[in-house]
């Protein structure tokens, strides 16, 4: 078991970190640095032997070598929205009126300035070649073991992924599934609709780093800094952000920027940060 490297970059919230950037701290100013690129990746899945799908879209935004990205309910994303963002400077769009697009740009700004790599607190995780369903599997086992719970503990999951709940099965960890969309589980569970009710009755927190862009990620930060409640993150969106955010109430983030696991079946890498592993 060895501890990652300290996480470079670290704010005491998410409104601490986008005045950091603003104020140039972390980076060149914000101002001087446009999007390229802008673009949405939609998806619809079910995996063989699964019972149900389901659908993702993502806005990212380039920034130089690096992509920022933020996940939406798929079509809640307004017509130009995107175009909105190419050519804008980061400064602009970390004001911009739809909070995927804030988020998208700091993280394409923190993926520019603060890229994944043990010089920044990661440590790589490489993800095998295979079916989308053996790559979702691997990436659940690494995000799973960044959870600092015993046997019998409960986790509380906001954004349900069946492989998650299947790995956390696979420890002894019991669950209380939430996502927004509500729904059952793979095996028939209820899923909870209010995350922030179900906190009382949990040992610890896995959330997805969507909870950035729908609003409901600082009243777990802030819950989990509170109590001492371990809180992980797996994150497509947001991968960038969130690591600057361990030691303010997140425990720990397993990074996963663009290009997503779902998109190829070759070889792929995520990075984990703030955990002994």
């Amino acid at each position: 078991m060895t501890a990652l490297t300290d996480v470079r970059g670290t704010a005491s919230s998410y409104d601490d970190l986008v005045a950091r950037v603003l104020a140039g701290d972390l980076g060149p100013d914000a101002r001087t640095q446009r999007i390229s690129v802008a673009f949405t990746t939609r998806q619809a899945v079910r995996h063989e032997g699964r019972g149900s799908g389901y659908r993702n879209e993502v806005l990212s935004l380039r920034l130089g070598a690096a992509v920022g990205s933020c996940a939406v309910e798929p079509g809640r994303l307004p017509d130009g929205a995107v175009e909105s963002c190419v050519g804008a400077d980061v400064a602009a769009l970390l004001d911009h009126e739809l909070a995927p697009v804030r988020v998208a740009a700091l993280d394409a700004y923190l993926m520019h300035v603060l890229p994944h790599g043990p010089t920044n607190g990661a440590e790589a995780c490489p993800l095998p070649a295979g079916t989308s369903l053996e790559k979702s599997r691997a990436r659940a086992e690494a995000v799973v073991r960044l959870i600092d719970a015993e046997p019998g503990a409960t986790v509380l999951v906001v954004g349900v992924v069946n492989s998650l709940l299947e790995a956390l099965r696979a420890r002894g960890l019991a669950y209380v599934p939430c996502d927004l969309k509500g729904g059952t589980t793979e095996w028939g569970e209820a899923v909870r609709t209010d995350a922030l009710a179900e906190l009382g009755c949990c040992d610890a927190v896995l959330a997805s780093g969507m909870t950035l862009g729908n609003g409901t990620f600082e009243p777990l930060r802030r819950h989990a800094r509170a109590h001492g409640v371990p809180l992980v993150l797996f994150a497509q969106t947001g991968s960038a952000v969130l690591p600057r955010l361990i030691g303010s109430g997140v425990t720990a983030v397993c990074a996963e920027p663009y290009p997503f696991f779902w998109l190829d079946g070759g070889p792929g890498t995520i990075h984990r940060y703030g955990a002994a592993l």
